[in-house]
């Protein structure tokens, strides 16, 4: 094995995008959020902003679409294209980056259905975070500074669509299924350095220790010029 990635699906406010920084740090590999929407907009030319309006979001589907239409994971319209900058294409087009990089360096992804777009692929190893609404609530007042109120309208807001798109794009799965990771933590009951541990040693039983030293790094700038969507 080359290379190892690992999937970080996380309810807001869990702490799952501090274990994906915890463990970045820790294994020397890099992590990628946003950072997958920056990939994109370079590689398609299409504005970043775009990619950040329909990040883990259903944001042009229609009720009925959602309902009735089959995602097409793998075609990437062209620019010609009228639906070149639809919500289909821009997660396609993420797609693509998800997939290139779990065949070319070790990393970290944080949602983006990262471990649905990778299921099939050996070198993964997946993971929930989820705590308890309480928990959730005393970190996000004191992440954004905000009160319980707006806390808990935020956190029921954003785990609704990032649980409408992930079942969107996996065709009807349900976002927080264990059966879809290697592993669910609960970050109220081991603690977010714990469950960085605890991931850790669990690459460790899959792969084999020696895993942790496949860095593979990638060269960015050989990366955009040689990488073609079309």
């Amino acid at each position: 094995m080359e290379n190892y990635v690992i999937t970080i699906a996380r309810g807001f406010g869990s702490g799952g995008k501090h274990i994906g920084q915890e463990l970045s740090m820790r294994l020397g590999i890099p992590c990628y959020e946003s950072q997958i929407l920056r990939l994109a907009s370079a590689c398609s030319g299409i504005n970043e902003g775009l990619f950040n309006k329909v990040d883990e979001r259903l944001m042009n589907l229609s009720y009925i679409q959602r309902l009735f239409q089959t995602p097409s994971l793998d075609f990437i319209a062209t620019p010609s294209d009228k639906k070149f900058t639809g919500d289909q294409n821009l997660f396609n087009i993420q797609a693509k980056i998800i997939r290139e990089l779990c065949a070319n360096q070790s990393c970290i992804i944080i949602g983006k259905c990262a471990n649905w777009i990778l299921k099939d692929e050996p070198n993964v190893a997946s993971f929930y975070v989820e705590a308890p609404r309480k928990n959730c609530l005393e970190s996000i007042t004191k992440l954004l500074g905000v009160d319980e109120k707006e806390a808990a309208r935020l956190i029921t807001k954003t785990d609704k669509y990032r649980a409408d798109y992930y079942k969107y794009y996996t065709c009807g799965h349900t976002w927080t299924d264990p059966v879809a990771y290697d592993m669910t933590l609960n970050t109220a009951r081991v603690g977010r350095d714990k469950s960085v541990d605890v991931i850790i040693d669990y690459l460790k039983l899959k792969f084999g220790p020696e895993v942790l030293t496949k860095k593979g790094v990638i060269d960015y700038d050989d990366y955009l010029k040689n990488t073609s969507l079309f």
